[in-house]
């Protein structure tokens, strides 16, 4: 199948699966005289696999991870429970940020109970004080989330 035929099978877009194979997670497929990329049904697997993994908000280095164990079938597993045990440490610690951020939000909702001029208005007046306030760290507000893969 041709790579447009493989994005719609997929429910993935064209970059994308270019992008995956760039990265190594798809493996080059064969051309045609005309260049143009051949598709087989273990790429749309692999590619499927890919994207479920991206879904549970793995990162690409996880699936990456993951794949070579699916690659050495004979291999033991023991790697594959720790990387998902990772995960879910990461997960844990996004819904907490998370948590703390509907907290921090409800909080800054309660400033301005009606509609009045902007001037008036103390969610812009919160805003505006407490940007004042936070010294930016990588560019973003200190108490901001954090991607969990990034450190």
């Amino acid at each position: 199948m041709k790579i447009g035929e493989l994005s719609a099978s997929s429910a993935t877009a064209i970059e994308t699966i270019r992008y995956y194979e760039r990265e190594g997670l798809l493996p080059s497929p064969a051309r045609t005289e005309g260049n143009f990329r051949i598709y087989e049904t273990p790429h749309l697997e692999r590619l499927q696999f890919v994207r479920y993994c991206r879904s549970l908000d793995m990162s690409l280095d996880e699936v990456r991870a993951l794949l070579k164990f699916k690659d050495a079938p004979a291999e033991r597993c023991g790697d594959v429970n720790d990387l998902l045990d990772a995960h879910i440490g990461h997960v844990s610690r996004r819904i907490r940020e998370l948590r703390t951020l509907e907290k921090q939000l409800k909080e800054l909702r309660q400033r301005c109970c009606e509609a009045r001029p902007a001037q008036a208005c103390g969610i812009l007046s919160e805003l505006t004080q407490a940007s004042k306030e936070v010294v930016p760290a990588e560019g973003r507000a200190s108490n901001h989330l954090r991607s969990v893969h990034s450190g």
